[in-house]
């Protein structure tokens, strides 16, 4: 008589946590995870060869990297990693630097070239 109600016990708690382990509801929370700067084409349009550093800086904001070895080159880098939030709106990853922009600087200061425009979506939301 023990034995089955210790198997029932069994068998009803792992009934439970199998269907528990399924639910939405006990899922653990995840933040969506933003890298870098999200860019648009329209904000890049706005940087025009022959601009300096400083106008740079104001438009688009602070670069993702400044190389010390190449200090003439700036790069604006994005990812993105949906968590709860983001997978609940369908919003898409953004791995591998797959959004960037790319602005290089004679050595007075002045933007000489632009790249990555491309890459970019063409308006940021």
């Amino acid at each position: 008589m023990q034995t089955s109600t210790v198997l029932k016990f069994a068998s009803t708690a792992l009934a439970s946590i199998l269907l528990l382990s399924g639910c939405n509801l006990f899922r653990v929370y995840t933040i969506d995870l933003p890298q870098g700067t999200p860019l648009s084409v329209q904000q890049a349009n706005q940087v025009q060869i022959g601009m300096n550093t400083n106008q740079v800086l104001y438009l688009l904001g602070s670069p993702a990297m400044r190389d010390t070895l190449s200090p003439n080159r700036w790069d604006y880098l994005y990812d993105y990693t949906a968590g709860t939030d983001g997978k609940r709106q369908k919003k898409a990853n953004i791995k591998n630097a797959a959004q960037y922009l790319s602005i290089y600087f004679d050595n007075q200061g002045q933007v000489v070239r632009i790249e990555g425009k491309d890459s970019l979506p063409a308006t940021r939301h």
